[in-house]
């Protein structure tokens, strides 16, 4: 059973940072491609950054050079590093998590939410001006 927890979102001021963390069991973390979903009150999830099962990444527009995404592969735990955050960052932030079909590349990934079937709970973040 795929199990993914979220942490380390918080309340912050803009321009600084947090690190938020997916601990991940119950399945076979290099197997699987993995991403970052944000949705704030009132609007739509928005994929913000995915990963590929070789740890290639991929980020939307609003976050480049800002968010990096990484996975620890020692521990099966995905990361969110935000710098430089700011007031329109602020949103509840998911986890996601899909098996990699062995007809598809191991860059591949998706920040879809629709491309997704295994979720966490989500850890809020909130960036005050």
């Amino acid at each position: 059973q795929v199990q993914l927890v979220e942490s380390g979102g918080g309340s912050v001021q803009a321009g600084r940072s947090l690190r938020l963390s997916c601990a991940t069991s119950g399945f076979t973390f290099s197997d699987y491609y993995m991403g970052w979903f944000r949705q704030g009150p009132g609007t739509e999830r928005e994929g913000v950054a995915c990963v590929g099962s070789d740890d290639s990444a991929s980020y939307a527009d609003s976050v480049q050079g800002r968010f990096t995404i990484f996975r620890d592969h020692a521990d099966d735990t995905l990361y969110l590093q935000m710098d430089m955050l700011k007031p329109e960052d602020t949103a509840m932030y998911y986890c996601a998590a899909r098996r990699r079909s062995p007809y598809t590349s191991s860059w591949y990934c998706s920040r879809r939410s629709s491309n997704f079937d295994n979720w966490g709970q989500g850890t809020q973040v909130t960036v005050s001006s």
